[in-house]
């Protein structure tokens, strides 16, 4: 299909720059999907609702970890030069992939100091060295420090990844490193936030469970192309990012046992969906997976285990307003996206969510 048929204009202020207050009262749009699809306000604290005993809620326990670095570049004979980078994905114990700003100007060699200019790495700084130069602008970071050393010297000086729609509008704060993090938050390792399990408090969840619905885990790490637009003209000609993910024997176990009793899988957000339709077979069965996945779902795409997904509002040309045009219908999608930007929703991460019901569901 033609990535253009996934754009839409959205008003700057429909921007959410910070999380509903408390996280459940975001506004929740429900999409029944169908010949004749109908959408109904609401908000995410009416979720126990439209859950059923036997039904099985399945959210992402990844962690965001503090992945946005300032430091500066050293060269022998070179003047110093201010550096950001983010990291993206662990090569090793003591390396990371991570994007370069500037990245032209570093070569292999360069050291870099992250955190406190002048100090040591237990008082605030964190040393690396640019060990490579990949083509697809990433470059290689091997640290002086190893394993959870390193991991807690990127947790002192790092700082949260917001996206980068909000990060230009305002400054990352201490409040991220709260809002930014699911109540689910477990395995470190994501760059970016399952948005749409920030909207869950304690109190909904025990709702949830009072409907008779069960909650399962399943791990994700997201990076950042989850907020990269597509820039093929076709959605044929676009490289799925890969993500590492995990779906353990008893979750999958789980998984189909509800299924086998008639109840649903609800998927809470992209990430999750696209880790249980990677770990379902063509005959629905969903299996134990390990490993990275770079599935890219657009329609025409059949979903084998899912049947009701809970996400938020995306971005245009993106790969996640593709997959809720899968889940949904592309002309339900339009529609639901169109009534959501006419009745003020909030979008992306921190915005609004919506709950997508297709007929019939997997």
């Amino acid at each position: 299909m033609r990535v253009d048929a996934f754009d839409f204009e959205l008003p700057e202020q429909h921007i959410a720059l910070r999380p509903a207050e408390p996280r459940d009262s975001a506004r929740m749009l429900v999409v029944r999907a169908g010949c004749e699809p109908q959408l109904q306000d609401g908000s995410v604290r009416d979720l126990p609702a439209f859950l059923a005993p036997g039904d099985a809620l399945v959210v992402n326990d990844t962690r965001v970890i503090p992945a946005a670095l300032e430091g500066i570049r050293t060269r022998a004979g070179g003047a110093e030069v201010r550096m950001e980078a983010t990291l993206v994905k662990r090569l090793a114990p003591d390396r990371w992939r991570a994007f370069a700003k500037p990245g032209k100007r570093l070569k292999v060699g360069d050291r870099i100091r992250f955190g406190a200019e002048g100090s040591t790495c237990l008082l605030g700084a964190l040393d690396a060295t640019v060990a490579a130069k990949d083509e697809d602008g990433t470059v290689a970071l091997a640290f002086d420090l190893s394993g959870p050393a390193l991991d807690e010297a990127v947790a002192a000086v790092g700082h949260m990844p917001i996206p980068p729609y909000i990060a230009a509008r305002r400054h990352e704060d201490d409040r991220d490193r709260a809002d930014y993090q699911t109540l689910f938050a477990r395995v470190s390792g994501s760059v970016a936030a399952p948005t749409a399990s920030l909207h869950f408090t304690p109190d909904l969840m025990a709702r949830i469970a009072a409907s008779g619905a069960e909650r399962h885990c399943v791990t994700l790490h997201v990076g950042p192309g989850t907020f990269l637009p597509v820039k093929a003209d076709d959605t044929s000609g676009h490289r799925m990012h890969a993500e590492w993910g995990e779906v353990t024997r008893e979750t999958a176990d789980a998984l189909n046992a509800v299924k086998a009793k008639g109840g649903r899988i609800l998927t809470v957000g992209s990430t999750s969906t696209r880790l249980i339709e990677s770990a379902a077979g063509e005959d629905g069965l969903i299996r134990p997976f390990v490993g990275e996945t770079d599935i890219f779902i657009t329609p025409g795409y059949r979903f084998k285990a899912v049947d009701a997904m809970l996400t938020n509002f995306h971005l245009p040309r993106s790969t996640l307003v593709m997959l809720v045009a899968a889940f949904i219908g592309h002309d339900t999608q339009k529609r639901a996206y169109a009534h959501a930007i006419a009745a003020g929703y909030r979008f992306y991460s921190y915005g609004d969510a919506c709950l997508l019901l297709p007929e019939g569901g997997a």
